[in-house]
């Protein structure tokens, strides 16, 4: 694989796993398997450079000198990362670009992880080409949102974290919830629904994308949601973490 623009690596960092692979930006599509490692436990800084190497690594020769992408769940502003939902707090206010880059020994593009999957689904998926707004949901660990409109990335938009019954309504809807709670689908499906419906009265969208590991198995919850916007899977899925970090090398 060349070393050019038209490949990139990207990595997604998660609450729960790292997940890596080569991405063709022409096609914007997925150019090697995907692999995954477990994130550290803390998921302090030095731990998660050292499991993005071992991720390099795994992707053997081809990626070692490719531009390489960078998502990751907390706001990033300027090459810092200004928040910590669901990782170490050490991130708060952390220079997270030149620690990447002083650690990897290459220019590297860091950007939030939902913001990345943005992108992936307005260069290359559902949001292509889609007028209006467009609201991209990522359910997993925490719940992560970008705002597309008019072919345009709006960052660190934190829906996850808008507040309900006092708290972040990611620990109330994502799907970490269903599981540790036990929820069946459809109790969980009625939590979202709760989630999309205030979506819907606070911003109007028109278009709803949802993603995340659990957009694998759409036909066990998002029948049960009604929205008055089209409300459909990420193209991508739960790569699109990947494919839009690794798109920033464009």
């Amino acid at each position: 694989m060349a070393n050019s623009v038209e490949r990139a690596v990207g990595i997604d960092i998660g609450g729960t796993g790292m997940k890596a692979g080569i991405v063709d930006l022409v096609k914007g599509e997925m150019a090697s398997d995907r692999v995954r490692i477990p994130t550290p436990e803390g998921a302090k800084p030095k731990d998660v450079l050292a499991t993005v190497k071992e991720l390099i690594e795994k992707l053997g020769p081809d990626a070692a000198d490719l531009s390489v992408g960078i998502c990751f769940p907390t706001i990033v502003k300027n090459g810092r990362t200004l928040s910590a939902a669901n990782v170490s707090k050490k991130w708060i206010d952390f220079e997270a670009d030149a620690f990447f880059e002083e650690g990897l020994g290459k220019p590297i593009h860091f950007v939030n992880d939902a913001d990345a999957a943005g992108l992936a689904e307005l260069r290359f998926g559902g949001a292509k080409d889609q007028p209006g707004l467009t609201i991209l949901t990522t359910l997993g660990t925490g719940i992560g949102g970008a705002l597309l409109f008019d072919g345009k990335l709006v960052p660190n938009a934190e829906l996850g974290h808008l507040q309900w019954n006092g708290d972040s309504i990611e620990k109330y809807a994502a799907t970490s919830a269903r599981e540790r709670e036990n929820l069946s689908w459809e109790e969980w499906a009625a939590r979202l629904q709760e989630f999309y419906d205030h979506l819907e009265f606070l911003f109007s969208p028109d278009l709803i994308l949802v993603g995340g590991g659990v957009s694998k198995n759409p036909e066990k919850f998002l029948p049960l949601i009604k929205t008055r916007a089209d409300l459909r899977v990420a193209t991508h899925a739960n790569n699109a973490g990947i494919i839009g970090a690794a798109s920033l090398a464009l």
